[in-house]
Parts: C-alpha cells; sequence; structure tokens
C-alpha cells in the first residue's frame, strides 16, 4: 500500500459498507409533462438512427467500413471514437441493439487494426494494438478512441472481459508490467507523451511515428478545409500531412495529458474494488498536485524524468509539444497554430482523484489555474479577453521572456462548468454565464429542457438525412470521416436525466443521478419513465419521475452519483417524507403516476463501484 493513500481507505467506506436502502411508492397521477415525451422519443430514435448507422457501416466481422491507416490524423482512434457515446447512451436506457453493435465494433476494431502493417514507423509494423492496446500515442488521442469503452462497465459491468482488460491496461501505466514500464514509481511520472503497450517512447519521435505510411487512393481529408467536399489524393497530399506535424516530435517526459491514465485504474478499482488502483491514482494525481504547486499554480506541460517540472527543458515547465508554448507553424494548412492541452487530460484526471477521495482540494488545484489565467484578462472593446498561452510571445523558436499571449474570447467555459458541478461552491459561479443548463438549474430559463431535448432530437434527424445522402464508399472514407456521421446525441438527456456536465473529450460520468430497470436487469430508465433533474446544491438535489404508461406500474432505481460516490439522506414527495443512508433509492411508479422529488444527499461519501444495485445485496421487496 502507498503512504500518501492510507489516509483515504480511513476517510472513505468501501462499497461493502454501504448499510441502508430505501424504497417508496407514487401512485398521485400526473399530467404527462412535454419533456417527458421528449425524452423518451429522443431515447428511441437515437437507438433506431444507431441501428441504421451499424446497417451501413459495419460489416459482418465488425469492422468499419473505412480505409484503415496508422496516424493521429485520422488513424485508429478516431475510427473508433465514431461510436464514443453508445455505451453512454444504453446506460441512459437506450435499446440493447445500441450496446450489442458497440461491442462487435469494439471487437471488429481490434481486429482490423490489428491487421494494419506501417513501413515508415515501427509503432504499427505488427499492428496498431497489442495486447488489445494502442502500441503507443498520445492521451490525447488515445483518450478519445477509448471514451465508449470507458463506459461500458456503466451498463455492463460483470462482463469478464471488461474487467480482465482494465486491470491488463491499468498494469501497463502502475509500473506492473514489464512489457509496458510507463510508470517511474520512484519519480512518480510516466515518462513520455507517448506511452502504451509497447512503453515509454523516450527518444524523439518522428513524423512518420504521428502520420503514418500513405496508401493509395482519393479520401476525404477532413484535416484540409477542403477535404468533405472533394476527394485528394493521399500520396500527393502526404507531404503536408508530415508538415502538420514537423514541430511534435519531443516526447520525452510526463505530460498534463497522462493524467487521462487514471481512467484505466478507475474502472479497474470500481470493477474489482482492489484498493491498488485507488491507492495509485491518488498518488500519481497527489505528484501533479505539488508540481503544480511548484509553479505557483500552473499545471506544467513538461516534467522531467526526475519529477521536476520543466525537468526536459531546463526547469521551463510551459514547454513540450501540446504545452503552454506549443506555438508552432503548421505546413499543412499555413497558419501559425497555438495548440496548448493543459486541460485535456488534467481536468479529468484531477476530477478521478476526487472520486475516489471526496477531497474537493484537488479541484481547488484546477480552480487555482483557472484564477492564474483570469488574472491576466483583457477588456476590449467590451470584450473579455484571455490568453491561451504561455511562454516566449515572438513564437516556439526563439528564446524570450516567459509571459503569457495568445489573448482571445475563449473564458474556458467548459471547464469553470466542470469546476462549479464537481465543487458545487457557489462562488465558483462568478465567472459563468447563467444560461443554458445551468441557466435553467438557476430557475432562469424554465424552458431549456423542452428546447435542448427537441434540438438533440432535430440533431438525430438531421445526421440520419446526412446519413442516407452519403454516397462515399469504403475506399475513399479514411477514420475520422464518419465521426461526423455519427447519429447519436447524448447532451441533453445526460444532463437532464443524470444532472451530469461532459466537457472535453475525456470522462467519467459525474453525475448526481443514474438509474437502473429492476425488471429487466440492466441499467438506463426502464421503459416509459422519464426524469428530470431540475435543482442542485452541494446538500440537495429535487428530480421529477414520472411513468408515461397509463396502464403498467413500473420500478425505477435511483442512484446517487454516476458510480454510487454519493448518499441519500432523506427524501420527500408529496407531502410525505422518508429518512435514509444510502446511496439507492427503489421507487414503484403506479400507472400514469409521476411526482417531484426532493433530496437532501451528501457528495462523494462512498467508493464510487459500476455494481448493479442488486448485486450490492440490497433487494427491497415491497418496492417490486
Amino acid at each position: 500500500m502507498r503512504p500518501a493513500a492510507v489516509f483515504w481507505i480511513v476517510l472513505l467506506a468501501a462499497p461493502s459498507a454501504w448499510t441502508a436502502d430505501s424504497w417508496i411508492t407514487i401512485d398521485t397521477p400526473m399530467k404527462p409533462p412535454a419533456w417527458a415525451f421528449l425524452e423518451r422519443q429522443l431515447l428511441q430514435a437515437n437507438s433506431k438512427a444507431a441501428e441504421k448507422f451499424g446497417a451501413k457501416y459495419l460489416d459482418s466481422r465488425g469492422y468499419l467500413l473505412h480505409t484503415p491507416r496508422w496516424g493521429t490524423l485520422d488513424g485508429p482512434d478516431d475510427a473508433i471514437e465514431t461510436f464514443y457515446n453508445w455505451t453512454l447512451l444504453h446506460a441512459l436506457g437506450g435499446s440493447d441493439t445500441v450496446l450489442t453493435l458497440f461491442k462487435k465494433a469494439l471487437e471488429g476494431h481490434y481486429k482490423q487494426y490489428g491487421e494494419l502493417r506501417t513501413k515508415l514507423t515501427k509503432l504499427a509494423e505488427n499492428g496498431a494494438y497489442y495486447k488489445e492496446f494502442i502500441t503507443q500515442s498520445d492521451w490525447f488521442h488515445t483518450g478519445e478512441g477509448m471514451r465508449g469503452l470507458m463506459f461500458l462497465g456503466l451498463s455492463d459491468p460483470n462482463n469478464a472481459t471488461f474487467r480482465q482488460r482494465m486491470q491488463r491496461f491499468a498494469a501497463m501505466y502502475m509500473g506492473e508490467d514489464p512489457e509496458a514500464p510507463n510508470y517511474d514509481p520512484q519519480n512518480k511520472v510516466i515518462r513520455s507523451l507517448w506511452t502504451g503497450s509497447k512503453g515509454p517512447m523516450l527518444h524523439q519521435a518522428t513524423v512518420y511515428d504521428w502520420v503514418g505510411d500513405p496508401v493509395p487512393g482519393s479520401f476525404h481529408l477532413l484535416h484540409n478545409k477542403a477535404g468533405r467536399s472533394k476527394l485528394l489524393d493521399l500520396k500527393t497530399y502526404y507531404p503536408k500531412m508530415l508538415a502538420h506535424c514537423k514541430d511534435y516530435l519531443d516526447s520525452v517526459g510526463d505530460h498534463p495529458l497522462n493524467l487521462a491514465a487514471t481512467h484505466l485504474a478507475l474502472n479497474a478499482y470500481m470493477t474489482t474494488h482492489d484498493s491498488k488502483y485507488r491507492d495509485w491514482i491518488v498518488e500519481y494525481v497527489t505528484a501533479w498536485k505539488q508540481r503544480t504547486e511548484q509553479c505557483g499554480g500552473n499545471i506544467p506541460t513538461n516534467v522531467g524524468l526526475d519529477g521536476k517540472p520543466g525537468g526536459e527543458y531546463n526547469g521551463q515547465w510551459w514547454k513540450g509539444t501540446y504545452g503552454w508554448n506549443f506555438t508552432i507553424y503548421d505546413g499543412e494548412i499555413e497558419e501559425i497554430a497555438h495548440r496548448n492541452t493543459f486541460a485535456a487530460g488534467s481536468w479529468p484526471g484531477f476530477a478521478n482523484a476526487l472520486l475516489v477521495t471526496g477531497d474537493q482540494s484537488f479541484i481547488a488545484t484546477l480552480r487555482r489555474q483557472m484564477d492564474n489565467i483570469y488574472a491576466q484578462k483583457r477588456i476590449e472593446n467590451g470584450r473579455t479577453l484571455l490568453p491561451q498561452m504561455y511562454g516566449d510571445p515572438r513564437g516556439y523558436h526563439q528564446n524570450g521572456s516567459p509571459s503569457w499571449y495568445h489573448y482571445t474570447a475563449n473564458l474556458f467555459t467548459d471547464r469553470l462548468l466542470e469546476i462549479y458541478f464537481w465543487s458545487m461552491d457557489r462562488k465558483d459561479l462568478e465567472r459563468l454565464p447563467q444560461n443554458g443548463f445551468l441557466g435553467y438549474l438557476e430557475g432562469r430559463e424554465p424552458d431549456f429542457p423542452e428546447k435542448a431535448l427537441a434540438a438533440d432530437l432535430e440533431a438525430v434527424r438531421r445526421t440520419l438525412r446526412q446519413m442516407d445522402a452519403d454516397t462515399t464508399t469504403a475506399d475513399t472514407r479514411l477514420a475520422d470521416y464518419l465521426q461526423a456521421l455519427n447519429p447519436v446525441h447524448t447532451q441533453a438527456l445526460t444532463m437532464l436525466t443524470l444532472g451530469a456536465y461532459l466537457a472535453g473529450n475525456i470522462w467519467s460520468l459525474h453525475a448526481r443521478f443514474r438509474y437502473f430497470d429492476p425488471e429487466r436487469r440492466r441499467a438506463g430508465l426502464p421503459e416509459d419513465v422519464a426524469a428530470l433533474v431540475e435543482k442542485l446544491s452541494a446538500g440537495a438535489a429535487t428530480l421529477t419521475l414520472v411513468n408515461l404508461d397509463a396502464t403498467e406500474a413500473r420500478t425505477v432505481v435511483v442512484q446517487a452519483g454516476g458510480y454510487g460516490e454519493h448518499r441519500f439522506d432523506s427524501v420527500s414527495w408529496n407531502g410525505k417524507s422518508r429518512q435514509m443512508e444510502g446511496p439507492t433509492l427503489w421507487v414503484r411508479l403506479e400507472p400514469g403516476a409521476g411526482s417531484r422529488l426532493e433530496f437532501q444527499m451528501t457528495r462523494y461519501v462512498h467508493q464510487p463501484s459500476l455494481a448493479y444495485p442488486w448485486d450490492r445485496g440490497w433487494y427491497p421487496g415491497p418496492a417490486r
């Protein structure tokens, strides 16, 4: 056991220590709300749309119908990212067919890209995957490609293959796999920007590592402005692709993108409850927390092999590929580009530490980073501008005095929203525009649910029309082309039913609620049941549940948190109340019945788990 985590083991109860559960019956008739019909319609439309996509773009083996290539521009991560939210859809209440199709696509993907062979880079000379994990890549791309897999456990926690994979993958980043020595436990660093099942890249990358081999044919190249509308010959265009990545070669040392690797240990922990996975998350993120403090509250974008910020750049913590000072000339688009990814892995990584510890100081680190950026704000022509970069404002290749630069109107709203939803500290609202989902929760936009659900429903229809009109063939499509034709839209459902806000491209399910169907023994809202989160605060939440079926009762299990990490303390409904002490409430909804439920709750007090409620030993018979 690592000493850094001992305190948290004592502080937070293990899943077996959750001792209480409750059930209630709701029999008050409710006029069916418009949002409830839209919710059920959107779940159904998403499910049917996924089936149509699978029928058109997957073959019988589960291979995606496109031309596989190695690379970060249009490579293996893009292919499986096409299905990034299908497991989330199922966990919300989508059809079982959606889950079946995702599993088919995942297994097909491993086989399809296992057949890939490259000559210009050794990374895929024997396939893109080894032990079912990418051989080497950066976590910006690895994390994007694994989003659907990371949420598979929400719907299939007892899947032995999923459990074994997560344990095997986590071992690659915890110093347990001798073939993949990505982690140095002494200095608490992941040793390179490029890591995977073949271990860390401890030398400069090549442009061929980033871009892969050219393949014969003409394709829709989406990283080119004209690439969607016309075909471009790849061999002719290939030098441009190499020019895109010519400044991406520095690789040695840790990077905040690597904090996304904590997702592997988190899923391994939530399926096995082996404390070593939790301990490693706390150890690694705590090391990053300390390094950030050493940099005045700024998350360093390079940590040396010695564990020191800027260790590969003479102490210049802002340097490195995808770093604060990563201002380059992109030879493909022939423009200066600013590509700083300091938040992409650090936000989800620090939030994973919150999940397993309940320690808000991890979120305080993210808040301080935003404080540092906002301290540099400018007001120009009535607009607030914030710096997006730090280092030499004259360009990446010169050595001027470091300072903040590249001011834009990007106010990091998504990242600030995440901080607020994790902290529920009213002070974190001060920088946020109170519109959209947040405005609705604050009582300013009561019509937001219907508008958001209708917008996503129209997005499903629009994408299906585009899919039906698509005349491309597999030999003209690369891996990224089909992402825009994924017809599954889950944002409104995620916000309104779960009280969750998913930003960025790498996720854990930080949610206030989740639902299970005990009749069908699966995750998601039961048939004909709709849910609407109406209010959220640090210690309370308001939820409306309704059964749209006028003839049959429904039972829904409501869980406190995406992984049961929260605790219900009491619930009030229709003039009744019940004291509670547990992460689930079983609710029987009589035909046509519904009610507003007001919960008092305590957040981040239980260890997160993927187990179904009925597998935790709690079964309140009367609710059935």
